[in-house]
């Protein structure tokens, strides 16, 4: 459930960052006034409000899952984005970028295939290999 919404927040939230931005005129940083007056506009709160969602729902999935977990399978957003943008914004998208969003999406397959945490030793105990662990757990069932 929370990689399901850190999956949807931050497309939704870059989304209507994007939506409210090319409403406004040309924002420099010479002019901070204008970007402050910009959080403001209901697009781009919406999109912040979203995003600051996703951060504490990533911070959440990180407490409990490997970051070589996490990270790699909320990269479904890629494919929101993709979506949200053709059809939502009626932004073009290339070929070329189908078939990259195509090719992360696989990758997230194979990830997601893997284990969320790495079992890690308790303090002061030594990482066994996988014959030691094979061989401790023969001994087990031999003394059952």
């Amino acid at each position: 459930m929370i990689l399901g919404f850190v999956a949807v927040s931050a497309p939704l939230g870059d989304t209507c960052l994007s939506r409210g931005m090319t409403r406004l005129p040309l924002i420099t940083l010479a002019h901070p006034a204008t970007l402050i007056a910009a959080v403001f506009t209901p697009w781009i709160a919406v999109g912040i409000l979203l995003l600051i969602g996703f951060f504490a729902s990533y911070l959440t999935a990180l407490s409990w899952a490997d970051l070589t977990f996490v990270l790699p399978a909320t990269a479904f957003g890629n494919v929101i984005v993709a979506l949200l943008s053709r059809f939502w914004l009626q932004e073009p998208i290339s070929l070329e970028r189908w078939a990259g969003i195509l090719l992360i999406t696989l990758g997230v397959g194979f990830v997601a295939q893997g284990p969320s945490l790495t079992e890690r030793p308790e303090a002061g105990q030594e990482r066994l290999s996988p014959s030691e662990t094979h061989a401790e757990e023969l001994q087990e069932e031999q003394v059952r």
